[in-house]
């Protein structure tokens, strides 16, 4: 089962910053330095990944940023539906490609373009991410899906995360998880 750490201002404090590193890398294979508000995204970035390439994580993103991606020598990019158009890019560069998926159609169209993973959300509620999918939803995807299927939204509790590999899922993405364990 994958773990995969989705960083936030509210999880990750670079005041703190080998703490909170040291804390995710008990608990997560995989993490995500996502910042949608930091005008200095870059600089942050940087610090971000030299820390975390001190652990033993089996994949170090960066949200969105193929350029940034490669020039931090990150293992991937974590691309939103809004960019399923870059993912042979990302590919064609080597980086490992995860891509956020609210639909079936997304989905599918984030396999065929060749990313090597995707998110699909939102499993549980979640504050303003809209009607929650849902269990029947993943597990439905997963029959179409070849590529691993990782549930995200709204996954708080151990028992959320059994429920999302029961479906078939390879993992489970979460913000909050981390802050609370």
């Amino acid at each position: 089962m994958i773990a995969y750490a989705i960083t936030d201002p509210s999880t990750l404090h670079f005041d703190n910053l080998t703490d909170d590193i040291k804390h995710f890398a008990t608990q997560a294979d995989m993490i995500l330095y996502r910042d949608k508000e930091n005008l200095q995204y870059e600089q942050y970035a940087k610090l971000f990944i030299d820390e975390a390439k001190k652990y033993s994580f089996d994949k170090i993103l960066i949200h969105s940023n193929i350029k940034l991606a490669l020039a931090l020598e990150a293992d991937g990019v974590h691309l939103t539906s809004l960019q399923l158009d870059q993912i042979a890019e990302a590919k064609k560069q080597n980086l490992f490609v995860i891509v956020s998926t609210h639909t079936t159609d997304e989905a599918v169209q984030a396999e065929l373009s060749g990313a090597d993973m995707i998110t699909y959300s939102p499993i549980f509620p979640t504050p303003n991410k809209g009607k929650a999918k849902g269990l029947q939803a993943l597990e439905e995807l997963k029959k179409l899906i070849h590529i691993p299927i990782i549930a995200l939204g709204g996954i708080l509790t151990q028992e959320q995360i059994d429920a999302s590999i029961g479906t078939g899922a390879s993992g489970f993405a979460s913000i909050r998880f981390f802050l609370a364990n």
